[in-house]
Parts: C-alpha cells; structure tokens; sequence
C-alpha cells in the first residue's frame, strides 16, 4: 500500500473526521478501531476492506496504543506524509484538552473532601477495570506454556524488584526470537495470528522548569516506545519512574491518574497528560503529551512501512509473542503494587470485588463503572473516614 497524495481539502476532510472520533472515542481501542473499520471502509469507502485489516495487524504488531497508531496509519494512506500527522494529532487533541483540564480542576480542588471521597471509591474499581483487560488480553494472545512462564516471570520480577520494565520485554522478546524464531533452525516456525490490543496536588499549581520539562519529555518518549501488548503495559512503568525513581507523584495520586487515563475517551496512555499537570502544569502536560504518543507517530511512519513487508518472519512473530507475555506479567505485578494502594477497608474490598463480578457478568463501559463507584465513594467517605487515604 501506498498513501496518496494530499491536497487541502483532503486534509481538512482528515482532521474533521478525527477530532469527532476524539471526542466522542469511547469505548476502548477495540471499539475504536470497529468504529473506524465501519465509518471509513463501508461508509467513506477511504480504503477497501484488505486495507484497513492489513493496517490493523500492522498496528497489532508495534508498541503503542492501537486506536492511535491504526488513525496515523489510514491518515498515511489517505493523506501521505502530512496526512499522518494532521490525522493523528487531531485523533489526539480532544483527549488531550480533556485530560488536561481535569488535570488543572483536580491541582486546585484536590484537597477538598468530595474530591478525595470520589477517588476513595473510584481506586478500588480501576483494579478491577486492570484486571478484567488483563483477562481478555491473556485469552487474546496467550497460547503456550512458554508464554505463561514469561508472564510469571515478569509478574515475580514486578512485584518483588519492580525492576526495569523494558529489560523485561527485550528479555522476553529475545527469549520468544529463539524459541519460536529461526534463527537456530533450518525451517521457519508455522505460528497461529496473534491480536495485540492496547492493548492531590497543592491548591497552587506547579512550576515548569527547563530541567523538569525535559525529564519528562524523555520519560515519556521513553515510555511512549514500551508500551507493547496493551496501553496498560504503561502501569507499572510509569509506577516505577514517577513514584519511585522521580518522586513526582505518591502513590495515591499515580493511582488517580490511571483512573483519569482509563475514564478518558482516549488510550490509557492519556495518563501522561494528566501526569504531566500535575507535575509542571500546562507545560508539562503538553510536553508529556507530545512524548507518549511521538514514538507511534514515528513507528508508524518509518516501521510501518518495513513490518508490512516481513510480518511473516517467523522471528518478528517470536519477538512479538514473547512481549506479550511479558505485558501481561508486568500488568498483574502493577494491579498487585497499585491493589495495596487502593485497597484499604473492607469497604474498598468489596467495591473491587464488586466491579470485577459486573465486569465479567455484563457489558458494562469504564465511565459507567467508575461514575457509579464514585457515587458509592461520595456517600461512604464522609460516614466512614478512613485514616489510610491521604488527602495532599
């Protein structure tokens, strides 16, 4: 496939399409991609059906958030070069304005109580939301015992050093490379197809200095690049960076940006945003805004190109099974780390538990979830008081 040419009517046609789909882009990466596959296949006839699977398993295979990377890569293909980036960053914009204003509302009403019994409620119920994703995740692409024992690798390492989280995956890349790859066989390995969805700040607000702007900027480009198997593979490496080695965020409030991140109409990796406020305010969400979603801009446009024509290579595929794996270890050592931040009373408990029997007994959207459990969190926080939630 190669993209067309763009004039301006076509551009503008692009970034309309996408800034809707931004705002309205509920539903999770699988929902937006069916949502793209209908409006621009079958309606808009942009591309055929064989293009727009094709784009898809290319997505599938590259780090980042699915939705995201599958909008670049139709902008590519509508719009070429500039097609890509108007498309993308109009994708990325509604998201973008969204989080950051509940970035600026939670720094100045963080410390007053409904704002504190909301997210008492809500904590609990972003496990569960973790963990049913999790869940799906693992029946999507986990398919031999070799990748369970990467996943409980990953999940051991996780938890107990809560070490680097991109040794893991090259680790695990390089064990599936050589287990399932060819590069120590005579006959490359017959592999099945694979899906890969992605996968309380003071009253005043903070400073932006030139040295602050720049660790995030590399941060999150750095984080914006590990994002592989799911965007919640960002959990525990945003956990280990900003609570433990930077020191931006305590735990409570990294919590809290995950619930913002997974509420949002965009990825999950939409935390950065918020993140990103919190720790230099507007400069510093859109420095971290520009540095988690760089990286899919720039494997869409350079790796892209390359995958479509050796996504059959038995030793990409060993690579991508084995980073799978370790994404789903990785996200249950997060939910086990974040679990006991989250989870306090017996009141929290049972909130958790709650949310994780309705999410696998119904259909029920993120927002719905988390708007219920922050009523429940508005009426019980004031009876009960809980001395474990820290109020900053």
């Amino acid at each position: 496939m190669t993209p067309t040419p763009a004039p301006r009517s076509q551009l503008a046609e692009l970034a309309r399409y996408f800034l809707r789909l931004g705002f309205l882009g509920f539903g999770g990466p699988v929902a937006l991609v069916g949502q793209m596959e209908r409006e621009l296949v079958d309606g808009k006839k942009w591309l055929t059906k064989a293009e727009m699977k094709e784009a898809i398993a290319i997505c599938q295979s590259l780090p980042g958030p699915l939705a995201i990377q599958v909008g670049i890569y139709v902008s590519w293909l509508r719009g070429g070069f500039w097609g890509a980036w108007v498309g993308g960053w109009c994708f990325i914009l509604p998201n973008f304005v969204i989080v950051a204003s509940l970035g600026a509302l939670y720094v100045y009403l963080g410390d007053l109580q409904p704002v504190t019994a909301i997210f008492y409620g809500v904590s609990p119920a972003v496990i569960a939301l973790i963990l049913h994703s999790c869940y799906r995740l693992a029946k999507l692409g986990m398919e031999d015992w070799l990748q369970w024992a990467i996943a409980a690798v990953c999940l051991a390492v996780t938890v107990i050093l809560q070490a680097e989280v991109a040794l893991l995956f090259i680790g695990a890349g390089i064990v599936g490379i050589v287990y399932y790859g060819n590069l120590f066989k005579r006959s490359p390995a017959i592999l099945p197809g694979i899906a890969i969805v992605p996968a309380a700040a003071g009253p005043i607000a903070p400073v932006a200095s030139a040295s602050t702007l720049s660790k995030l900027l590399l941060f999150f480009l750095k984080a914006g690049s590990l994002t592989f198997g799911s965007g919640l593979v960002i959990v525990p490496f945003l956990e280990q960076g900003l609570v433990q080695q930077y020191g931006w965020l305590d735990e409570r409030q990294f919590l809290i940006a995950v619930a913002i991140g997974m509420i949002s109409p965009g990825p999950v990796v939409i935390t950065a945003t918020f993140v990103g406020y919190l720790v230099a305010g507007f400069w510093g969400s859109l420095v971290s805004t520009i540095g988690i979603f760089l990286p899919s801009f720039l494997l869409v446009l350079i790796v892209a190109p390359l995958l479509a024509r050796h996504r059959g290579n038995a030793n990409v595929q060993g690579f991508v099974k084995g980073a799978y794996a370790a994404a789903i270890g990785t996200i249950l050592g997060a939910c086990i780390l974040l679990g006991k931040i989250a989870i306090g009373d017996w009141l929290t408990a049972l909130i958790g538990m709650v949310s994780l029997a309705i999410l696998f007994r119904w259909k029920v959207s993120n927002p719905l979830l988390i708007a219920a459990t922050a009523v429940v969190g508005l009426i019980a926080y004031p009876w009960l008081q809980p001395s474990w939630v820290m109020v900053h």
